[in-house]
Order: C-alpha cells, then sequence, then structure tokens
C-alpha cells in the first residue's frame, strides 16, 4: 500500500507540481492564471498536494559553483559485508559528510554509487579518508565527472494517476 492515499489528480494538479517545480516561489496569482482556477481554489489545491505527499518539501537550490564547489564525483562502493550494523554504519558515514549529496544502492557488481561536490578533485582525500577510516570495504572507486548533461529536480508528473496524462 502506497504511504500516502493516490487522490484522484487531473491536468490542473499536474500543471500545478510542474510549475512550482520549476519555481516555488511563484505568485499564487500567477499560478491561478495559468491553471485557470481562482486564486483561493489554487490555494485549497496546492494546500491539498502538499498535505497528500505530493510536494515532500519547498527548497532552495544553491548554485554549487558560486559557493565553490563546482566538482562532481561519483564514488562507487563495493562491500564483502551486508549485515544490518554494516548498513548502520555506512548510513552514518553519509550523514556525517555534507560533501556527499546522494547515495544509491545498486544492484549488480557494484554495492553503493555516492554523488559528492567538491571544491576540488585534490578534496576528495579528505572525503576517501573520511570514509575509509570508519567502514570496512571490498572496493572504492572514483569517476570524476568532466561534464553535466542534464542535472535537474523536477520529476515528470505524466505519470501520475487519474485524469489525462
Amino acid at each position: 500500500m502506497p504511504p500516502y492515499p493516490r487522490a484522484m489528480l487531473d491536468d490542473r494538479d499536474r500543471k500545478l507540481l510542474d510549475l512550482l517545480q520549476a519555481d516555488a516561489e511563484t505568485p499564487i496569482g500567477t499560478l491561478a492564471d495559468a491553471v485557470h482556477l481562482s486564486i483561493s481554489a489554487c490555494s485549497r489545491r496546492i494546500a491539498r498536494l502538499k498535505e497528500e505527499g505530493y510536494v515532500a518539501r519547498t527548497v532552495a537550490l544553491v548554485d554549487r559553483r558560486r559557493i565553490g564547489l563546482p566538482t562532481t564525483i561519483f564514488v562507487l562502493l563495493r562491500t564483502s559485508q551486508h549485515t544490518a550494523d554494516w548498513l548502520d554504519d555506512l548510513r552514518a558515514v553519509v550523514a556525517d559528510i555534507p560533501e556527499i549529496v546522494e547515495v544509491h544502492r545498486l544492484t549488480g557488481n557494484v554495492d553503493y554509487i555516492m554523488k559528492i561536490v567538491l571544491p576540488n578533485v585534490e578534496y576528495y582525500d579528505v572525503i576517501y579518508k573520511a570514509i575509509v577510516k570508519r567502514i570496512s570495504l571490498h572496493d572504492i572507486s572514483a569517476y570524476i565527472s568532466m561534464e553535466t548533461l542534464k542535472s535537474d529536480t523536477a520529476v515528470p508528473t505524466r505519470h501520475l494517476r487519474g485524469g489525462a496524462g
């Protein structure tokens, strides 16, 4: 069972979600005009989307280059330990290192992938030492991103159930 009840969403809901993902600070009047609703009806819909968990949170996206974190490194981890205690240790390590911005458990011959943002490539050594000091790994491999071809925080809304999409 999904964590939130699936309300019937219509095209206006999807459009609102798309607009909010593009710019959560868009004035309510502009949003209402875009979906052909009154301001109060639009406001109620947005409140419902938030209440039902379709909008998980609202954040500000900081320009990494402007704050001195232009480098992205992807780190592949392989472990021979697959215990709950080891996973708890990994969760603690990644929680303590703010430069690690994403971690995913994978299928295949690699167990985890981390996305790390850094001021420069050389700083990876600091992160590497912080990781290997605290958890046992079979292999750790780093890959420097040379170019970002796509980076987006918005997710497609066309897969939502209800209405046309």
